[in-house]
């Protein structure tokens, strides 16, 4: 029997996560220095000429931005950690790109529901609670410590929630739609969790996992 994401995660070993960065590494979590590359689906080629994103769903005024809209907009750099859903973290990522408070601002939308979810390509979706989006260090993000993104990283833009696991930071974002409800996107229609917390262990629908995923360590680096 061929097992998804979810169940192969939950049969590997629990690493036990260092005391002494209880406050930075959330339990059953790995610290690495390298960013290991986990998507579904191939790398996207994109022509920047047609790229866009679209602010649309429960919103009084749908929006269609260019690459040049974005870049044209308030830049930020936030260095935060970030934790993934497989038990690596990585500390000390310093993302560049727009906030998604100053989107909003900017292009002066107001939602009119409390739920995002988030589309990026080829297909792929992920549900936020609009409340995770509106923080400080909530970014669109372009570039990596300084350099722009690489394609398998989400070139060219994708979205960063650092405190939250970070298969909701979609890569190769398109769309951000306005929702009424909390509805699963890709992953959590896949047996993960529906918001995501790493310092709460929220990896899995439905039950406390304590048996994480050391898959990561045989997969791509970048």
């Amino acid at each position: 029997m061929k097992l998804n994401k979810a169940d192969r995660i939950k049969r590997t070993r629990v690493p036990v996560a260092d005391p002494a960065l209880a406050d930075r590494l959330p339990p059953g979590q790995v610290l690495t220095e390298r960013f290991p590359v986990l998507h579904e689906g191939e790398v996207p080629e994109y022509n920047m000429d047609d790229w866009t994103l679209k602010i649309y769903g429960r919103v009084e005024q749908e929006v269609t931005l260019s690459y040049k809209d974005i870049m044209e907009l308030p830049q930020t750099t936030v260095q935060r950690d970030i934790h993934c859903v497989t038990r690596w973290s990585r500390f000390d990522n310093s993302f560049t790109g727009v906030k998604f408070q100053d989107l909003m601002k900017a292009l002066g939308v107001t939602p009119n529901s409390q739920y995002v979810m988030l589309h990026g390509d080829y297909d792929y979706t992920t549900n936020v609670a609009l409340s995770d989006l509106d923080r400080e260090d909530v970014l669109l993000a372009h570039s990596l410590d300084g350099e722009p993104l690489t394609a398998k990283h989400g070139y060219p833009l994708r979205f960063v929630v650092p405190h939250l696991y970070f298969w909701k930071s979609v890569k190769w974002v398109r769309g951000i739609e306005f929702v009424d409800e909390n509805h699963p996107g890709f992953w959590e229609q896949n047996g993960f969790h529906l918001n995501g917390d790493p310092f709460k262990e929220e990896r899995f629908s439905g039950e406390d996992l304590e048996i994480p995923d050391d898959e990561w360590e045989k997969k791509e680096f970048d």
